[in-house]
């Protein structure tokens, strides 16, 4: 049994925490409740019942002088000059700004010689006339075939031209015409070429013949020409191997792919070579090259806007007599357009 005394600390403990106890829950009890919120003010009545449209800022369409600013600058000089009677000093900026242009020694030498009894509508205005004079006057793009046979585009060109890229904006462009067009991926050397036009394809709503990669490029043509007849399609763009056309391979390829397009249901109305402005006399090679290989009727100058050498158009047309029928102006599918030499010449030379 245990001692009273001993419970006298007991009870003393639980006397002071059951005290303690009972102050926390009054102080509890006591607490004053939280305020409440206060009441929103009440939204005003919605007066609009249609949105406008949000507007937008477009930006507006560069003029082809100002694609092809680079070029332009290398005539600054020139449009510089005044007078009608011509000196050496300005028969010599003439010269220097004709060939840094690249528009070949043939037709600058044709410019001095106007230039030779002076310039009585101005030196900008005589050297105008002569760059016209130089370009071929006819480049209708033919887009149609004979009766019951389907109009064939053959691309040719070395690889690094921006060639794949330039069907598929055509493509592009047809399409908006309202063409049906079919694109023949017969470029089979590159696996990447099927793929990039396979994509322009889908962005053109164009159809696509394609094969797997070293396959007879003949056969793909000959196919995309079968599918546009049986779909009565307008147009097929063919695209071919793009190495130098120094290869005696190439060249006999070339020239098979043409045959077979060439042969019912197809027809071969057009056969475009696309050249890399930026290269300048190189392109002028080119066409050289692929001219007696390949029955070119037209150039397709790409990258016009990324060279100061323009002046190479002129070359290419005055050498060779081939018009250039597309140029490349900058890098959306809208940027590839019909080539208009009295825009290109005066964009060179008008102040």
């Amino acid at each position: 049994m245990i001692a009273a005394v001993d419970l006298w600390p007991i009870l003393a403990i639980v006397v002071v925490v059951g005290g303690a106890g009972t102050l926390v829950g009054t102080r509890r009890r006591f607490r004053r409740p939280p305020a409440p919120p206060p009441t929103p003010a009440p939204l005003p009545e919605v007066l609009v019942t249609e949105l406008a449209p949000r507007p937008t800022i477009a930006e507006p369409e560069a003029s082809l002088a100002q694609r092809l600013a680079r070029s332009r600058g290398v005539f600054d000089r020139l449009r510089g000059l005044s007078g009608t009677a011509v000196d050496a000093e300005q028969l010599a900026v003439v010269e220097e700004v004709l060939l840094r242009s690249d528009v070949g020694i043939a037709t600058t030498d044709a410019v001095m010689g106007a230039l030779a009894d002076g310039a009585p509508q101005g030196i900008a205005a005589t050297v105008r006339g002569a760059l016209r004079a130089a370009l071929v006057p006819e480049r209708a793009v033919r887009t149609t075939a004979d009766p019951g046979r389907v109009a064939v585009w053959l691309f040719v060109g070395v690889n690094g031209v921006g060639k794949t890229t330039t069907i598929g904006k055509i493509a592009a462009r047809e399409t908006r015409e309202g063409h049906s067009v079919v694109l023949a991926a017969g470029d089979t050397f590159r696996a990447a070429a099927a793929d990039q036009l396979a994509q322009w394809a889908e962005r053109a709503g164009a159809d696509l013949v394609r094969a797997a990669e070293g396959a007879d490029p003949g056969s793909v043509v000959h196919d995309a020409i079968g599918r546009a007849a049986s779909r009565g399609a307008d147009l097929v763009l063919a695209d071919t191997a793009g190495r130098r056309a120094s290869s005696t391979n190439l060249l006999d390829e070339l020239a098979k792919i043409r045959r077979v397009a060439d042969r019912g249901p197809g027809q071969v109305v057009e056969t475009l070579l696309v050249v890399d402005a930026t290269t300048g006399q190189n392109a002028l090679s080119q066409a050289r090259e692929f001219q007696a290989a390949a029955a070119v009727s037209g150039i397709v100058l790409t990258k016009l806007d990324g060279t100061a050498r323009g002046g190479i158009v002129v070359a290419i047309e005055r050498e060779l007599g081939i018009p250039v029928k597309f140029v490349g102006v900058g890098e959306g599918p809208h940027d590839l357009v019909a080539f208009d030499p009295d825009a290109f010449v005066d964009s060179l030379l008008e102040p």
